[in-house]
């Protein structure tokens, strides 16, 4: 009976909640990244790139291997869209790059959603490791787009890892493609997926891993709910951590649990505590690897460290001579050179295909997200104004979600192009009565600032009285709008299929999908009009908002 009893709690150990040893302390360590948007490749001042991230992550894991430890590796979503080399290849190079390094799950991000679901189900299959998310189902059928969640064994420590997306996909991914998925209620999810895995799975630790956003304090604005709201609408201690992406946030907060917005690389950082959760992102672009060092004991999880590593991000300082060079903020990180081996066939596919010269240009166009989710730019109105002729429109609106980098002075190629246009949208257009015109900028102009949603113009100049929640003195072509007269409105197909929750043009008798891509309706425009003055589209007062 002896031999039986000593076995007996070892069999127990896999389908119990007692998974772990009674007074046995583990080590384990999460590393985390997110919203990497195609970035596989360092910048050309060497910074981040996955390449060094695997020099990083083997230090890591070597270093508490050594103490008995365990590593468990994540990303938070969106390895789609930003960078040429990697959207034309649907990601790949990103994914193959996740495979070697040993990611062990990653949360679908909305820009998971940005091209036809076959794209998605093959990227799924390209990698080693689970796409998850809770809250994303078939319509047809209800079931999961893909897993819910998955259960890492770590030296006999049972962590289950859920997937959450978030709710805002519906309308920041591209509508046209979402007609048989819907998002449910991340929280409300949360909670059915929570009681299914306590009373199976009995996990001894429990990680959301999120695409919702950092809002500091729960507010999220015009935003859906994100971590923090998560983390307080549920049980104490529901997660024991959530690892989150889509805000592209460095979430570090002070001793009084204040975030530290304007966190510096290698600046001591601690994560958000709410709830009973800790709240962790790291960033963007794999700029950061977000390191925490747990330890666990009799059911009890205690953080014991964390930092976010910048890989190789460096700042620009001003010489004695006047000259300026770039430093790095910490240690250098070495490119892995088995990563690069994999990794430099991608980038020089890309090269060959990008590197063509469209064009030159005077003056930057402004396309900054932190500047034209704000204001009118002269990116803006240049690309409305690109679409608007292409489609023999009278009037353009070009989403700032839609437009992802500036464009800089001097010889400009088809690259530069593709970094401005990563999504693939469509031109598209509408003949609308001037009723029907004004209804939908009432809903378009009244767009908040520091979203995708927010639009720039071309043909048309008016005031935005935001107080009163309309437009006023609409001109188009320098005309008074006529309410009975018929104008033709070019829009992004992204748009006039309700994305980014702009009235819905595609049921409409008039509606035209051009076919015309707006990275080669762009690169045209520029080819036409090159050398191209930037101070020749400033959008000065055209559209004021009061």
């Amino acid at each position: 009976m002896q031999k039986i009893f000593k076995v007996l709690p070892l069999v127990l150990a896999t389908s119990t909640a007692m998974a772990y040893e009674q007074d046995k302390t583990y080590q384990f360590t999460v590393l985390h990244s997110n919203d990497t948007h195609g970035h596989f490749w360092p910048n050309d001042k060497g910074e981040y790139g996955f390449a060094a991230q695997r020099t990083l992550v083997d230090k890591v894991k070597k270093e508490v291997e050594a103490k008995g430890g365990s590593v468990v590796l994540l990303h938070a979503g969106d390895i789609n869209t930003g960078v040429p080399e990697s959207d034309m290849q649907n990601a790949e190079p990103d994914i193959m790059a996740m495979n070697a390094i040993g990611y062990e799950a990653m949360a679908l991000g909305n820009h998971e959603f940005d091209g036809p679901l076959q794209i998605l189900d093959m990227q799924e299959k390209w990698a080693k490791f689970p796409f998850l998310s809770a809250n994303v189902f078939y319509k047809s059928t209800g079931k999961p787009l893909v897993k819910p969640y998955t259960v890492l064994d770590k030296q006999g420590l049972k962590i289950a890892v859920v997937g959450l997306t978030t709710e805002d996909t519906a309308k920041l991914g591209n509508p046209e493609y979402q007609g048989n998925i819907k998002f449910t209620d991340p929280t409300t999810t949360a909670k059915s997926t929570l009681k299914e895995i306590n009373e199976t799975i009995k996990p001894d630790v429990r990680i959301a891993l999120t695409h919702m956003g950092y809002y500091y304090d729960g507010k999220h604005g015009s935003n859906a709910p994100g971590d923090v709201s998560l983390a307080r609408n549920l049980d104490k201690n529901a997660f024991d951590m959530i690892i989150g992406g889509h805000s592209h946030d460095p979430v570090c907060v002070d001793e009084k649990g204040v975030w530290i917005k304007d966190h510096k690389p290698t600046d001591t950082c601690k994560p958000d505590f709410q709830n009973g959760t800790w709240i962790m992102q790291a960033y963007e672009w794999g700029k950061y690897l977000g390191r925490a060092d747990f330890e666990f004991k009799n059911g009890e999880l205690k953080l014991v460290s964390y930092q976010l590593i910048p890989v190789n991000l460096k700042q620009k300082v001003k010489k004695a001579d006047g000259s300026t060079e770039y430093v790095l903020y910490g240690e250098e990180v070495a490119q892995d050179p088995e990563m690069v081996k994999l990794l430099k066939p991608y980038q020089d596919k890309g090269d060959k295909l990008l590197n063509v010269k469209v064009g030159e240009l005077k003056g930057k166009l402004e396309g900054d997200r932190t500047i034209i989710r704000f204001e009118q730019t002269n990116l803006g109105h240049f690309i409305a104004e690109a679409q608007r002729q292409r489609a023999k429109a009278d009037v353009g609106i070009m989403n700032s979600g839609g437009v992802r980098d500036s464009i800089q002075p001097g010889d400009v190629t088809y690259k530069d192009i593709l970094k401005v246009h990563p999504f693939g949208n469509i031109v598209s257009y509408a003949e609308l009565s001037g009723q029907e015109l004004l209804d939908y900028l009432n809903v378009v102009a009244l767009k908040e600032v520091d979203s995708g949603a927010y639009a720039q113009y071309a043909g048309i100049s008016m005031v935005v009285d935001r107080q009163n929640k309309r437009v006023e003195n609409v001109k188009i072509q320098g005309k008074p709008l006529d309410l009975k007269k018929t104008y033709r409105l070019s829009v992004p197909s992204y748009n006039a299929a309700g994305g980014d929750g702009y009235p819905l043009l595609t049921k409409n008798p008039t509606y035209v999908n051009t076919g015309f891509i707006d990275a080669d309706v762009l690169k045209k425009f520029f080819s036409d009009n090159s050398p191209i003055d930037a101070t020749k589209f400033e959008p000065k007062d055209a559209v004021v908002f009061k």
